[in-house]
């Protein structure tokens, strides 16, 4: 097993990666910038180490400072967690030339599913069901970009090859507003992500998100862990999740994580990663592969009882999967509900003093949080606090527990999104099960007026 590991991020996440570390008997490393010195998992951690300042782009996105942490304290691996650094191919593959292991697929196994016009002829050649759209980068001869909208049929997004976030996208309903359209997005793409590349994919128009997490040892052996759906968005980010996903059609299910594996074993995948697939009318149509731990992970942990981070340790210190799709049993229904430092209504956040926090509990109910009272909750990062997780033998029993949990948990002196996820897990569209990503956007739109 790996002797130190180096925690990349912050958070939630941080004391997750930390505390799984702990588990194993792996000496940790903490990192932390000026504005985060009272983070939990900073007085848990074996060593730890200021990066820079407060900014994000001088601390957490800087990749010299977390080498040279990870070569002052004699760290042999890296955990980059999510958001930062995890996807970025260049940090991978400097953390490796360093000496160090990176607790993530290899770098150009980062590359090529973080482009997502390469991603996407991968997944074809594992059949793995995609969008139609343009194949390839949609040209800028006028005729030939007009002729595929055609084909494709409208409407129809164009996407940013190097995008991401939900950002650089745009829907086209008629073919009189495609060639603007792809100019701007085109500019936008160049300005955000140094990539003007840009593809077209048809517009589906009530879809699901429904996910799949797999893990594979990059030695020729993947499993997959069941699905997640997580169809409740507001401006594309992720609300609520749950696994598995309700109403998904059988035969379609067990293709489609065939595939995953499969792919996953084709390119080589080493770690933990997630393929994101739209679902609509009993069709999964894959859109992009996260090459790191997700926000959403603890749901598919609770129903299959594997800790994802672990194997994910395990993997980088070169061993081969633990498991084999045979133990891997899905059993009852996972909730999950992120919970953010903002308002619930404008959604702007709420950063300041928790002069107050309480965690609910009873059985099957998890929280991974960093919060604790006294903690001042920083300006300058994701407004994420926490994640409120609860199992159940049903999707009922999940609920129900979530619905506690939810009229539990305590947090004073700042604004929380808590109040929205009452309403949602009282709300009878979602209670039903099998909402569109719409569906959230729809019903805060609803309840303005």
């Amino acid at each position: 097993m790996l002797e130190k590991v180096l925690i990349a991020n912050r958070g939630e996440i941080a004391l997750r990666i930390l505390r799984a570390c702990k588990e194993l008997g792996i000496k940790t490393v903490a990192v932390h910038s000026t504005a985060d010195r009272e983070l939990m998992h900073l007085g848990l951690a074996d060593e730890t180490v200021c990066i820079g300042p407060a900014p994000a782009n001088l601390s957490y996105l800087n990749i010299p400072a977390i080498i040279s942490a990870a070569e002052l304290t004699g760290a042999t691996a890296i955990h980059p967690g999510y958001g930062f650094l995890a996807e970025n191919a260049d940090f991978a593959e400097q953390v490796e030339k360093s000496g160090f292991a990176f607790i993530g697929p290899k770098a150009e196994t980062i590359r090529l599913m973080g482009d997502k016009v390469s991603a996407k002829d991968a997944m074809k050649l594992a059949n793995v069901p995609t969008v139609p759209g343009s194949d390839g980068p949609l040209p800028e001869d006028e005729e030939t970009a007009l002729r595929i909208g055609r084909e494709v049929g409208y409407p129809v997004i164009i996407k940013a090859a190097g995008g991401g976030g939900g950002r650089g996208m745009r829907v086209v309903h008629k073919e009189e507003d495609l060639i603007e359209a792809a100019k701007q997005t085109r500019a936008e793409a160049a300005a955000w992500f140094s990539n003007p590349m840009v593809y077209l994919e048809k517009y589906l128009t009530n879809p699901r998100h429904v996910e799949v997490q797999v893990i594979s040892d990059g030695q020729g052996q993947a499993i997959h862990l069941g699905d997640r759906d997580c169809s409740l968005q507001r401006r594309h980010q992720k609300v609520l999740e749950e696994a598995p996903a309700p109403f998904i059609d059988e035969q379609a299910r067990k293709d489609v994580f065939a595939a995953c594996v499969k792919a996953c074993i084709d390119i080589g995948y080493r770690g933990a990663g997630t393929f994101e697939f739209l679902y609509e009318n009993g069709r999964f149509y894959f859109i992009e592969m996260n090459t790191r731990v997700q926000v959403e992970h603890p749901v598919s942990e609770m129903v299959t009882g594997i800790d994802i981070v672990k194997e994910m340790l395990s993997i980088a210190a070169g061993n081969k999967l633990s498991y084999t799709q045979d133990d891997v049993v899905i059993t009852g229904h996972a909730l999950e509900c992120r919970i953010n430092a903002e308002d619930p209504k404008t959604f702007v956040p709420s950063p300041g003093l928790v002069k107050h926090f309480h965690a609910p509990g009873g059985n099957g109910v998890r929280v991974d949080s960093h919060l604790y009272s006294g903690y001042k909750v920083p300006s300058n990062y994701d407004s994420l606090i926490g994640k409120l997780i609860t199992w159940g033998a049903t999707r009922d029993e999940a609920m129900a527990r979530m619905r506690n949990a939810l009229d539990e948990i305590v947090v004073d002196g700042i604004k929380t999104n808590i109040p929205l996820h009452r309403d949602l897990t009282r709300d009878e569209g979602f209670c039903e099960g099998g909402v569109n990503i719409h569906y959230l956007e729809h019903k805060l739109a609803a309840d303005k007026h």
